[in-house]
């Protein structure tokens, strides 16, 4: 007779997705980037597969394929994300230190406009499907600018209940962002550009990386202390937390795999968690990668994640981010195959 015991944990195995059960993550391969400055978050093209990599003051778009860089966008003062729109070809640059977003090209890479903000401090940028804008968080005004795109002009400022980190859309006419200072999410009406309400966030301090699941509405929040949180979407009831690395900035979800990914840049690893069901979730591995690795972007149709990275040294005493090592800096390629 089979145990109960063994019979829970068959039908574990057989919930887990087959490519995360057969392979372990791992870097294979690096691009590499050079140059001086910081970094930030990143933006993937799937239908042209140029990877958009903040760099402080521009951004490089590489060609994942041929694994070189193969443009610049200069100009962008502080940028810290990248919003694309693909039925205009345009990319949406929030630049933190100009207190503005850069319109560009997605093909030829040149500027076509700069959009000067009422919000200070853009930070994170996301292109909603269902209402046609782009929306820029801004963190030191607390609030969201809303962009029309076509126009490339700003057409609304929506005041936020906290200090917003990254954000998410659910391509449904709502928005959702971590408010770093308040430990919630905010969710937004993307058509009526207004705040709807805000979900606790239990066991998660100061919020940052943002993913979804638009079909079954939960939401992934990392957060600093080595957590992850599972959140209802539609209600906002607490779902699970998981335990992730530490010093995370960024999360991902793959819906063909029903993987969730954290990337933390202070234990150099990428905590890879199986979604067995919309309420149930296992962490797979702490999978290497490198210390600093802290932001990222997902590659679908490959199943790859791309990481920004750079050899860094110890940490000042006071606090704050290790500093790197002139000319060290590259894109990770991590994958299970």
């Amino acid at each position: 007779m089979i145990r109960p015991m063994l019979l829970a944990m068959l039908a574990v195995a057989a919930t887990l997705p087959a490519q995360a059960a057969d392979h372990h993550y791992t870097v294979r391969s690096r691009i590499a980037l050079g140059g001086a400055g910081g970094w930030d978050y990143l933006a993937f093209d799937e239908g042209s597969r140029h990877l958009f990599v903040t760099r402080g003051d521009h951004v490089e778009v590489v060609d994942v394929d041929a694994a070189r860089a193969i443009g610049r966008i200069d100009g962008t003062d502080g940028v810290h994300g990248v919003a694309l729109v693909p039925s205009l070809k345009r990319g949406f640059a929030s630049d933190g230190k100009a207190n503005a977003v850069t319109v560009f090209d997605t093909e030829s890479f040149k500027t076509l406009a700069t959009i000067q903000l009422h919000g200070q401090k853009p930070d994170a940028i996301v292109y909603d499907s269902a209402s046609g804008h782009v929306f820029a968080f801004n963190g030191k005004s607390s609030s969201a600018s809303v962009i029309d795109p076509a126009k490339a002009a700003e057409i609304a400022t929506i005041a936020l209940p906290g200090r917003p980190e990254f954000a998410a859309s659910d391509g449904a006419g709502h928005l959702f962002v971590n408010l770093e200072d308040k430990n919630q999410i905010a969710r937004l009406d993307a058509r009526g550009n207004r705040v709807e309400t805000t979900y606790a966030l239990p066991g998660c301090e100061s919020p940052s990386g943002l993913a979804i699941d638009a079909e079954r509405h939960r939401l992934f929040s990392v957060c600093d202390g080595g957590a992850l949180v599972v959140t209802d979407a539609g209600d906002g009831h607490h779902v699970a937390t998981l335990k992730i690395g530490d010093g995370p900035d960024a999360a991902g979800y793959d819906p063909t795999r029903h993987l969730v990914f954290s990337s933390n840049g202070r234990s150099g690893t990428l905590t890879v968690i199986a979604q067995q069901d919309a309420d149930h979730y296992r962490v797979l591995e702490d999978a290497p990668t490198q210390r600093s690795a802290r932001t990222m972007a997902l590659d679908l149709a490959h199943g790859a994640v791309y990481l920004s990275a750079a050899r860094v040294g110890d940490a000042p005493a006071g606090g704050g981010r290790a500093p790197a090592e002139p000319g060290s800096f590259a894109v990770l390629v991590v994958s299970a195959h």
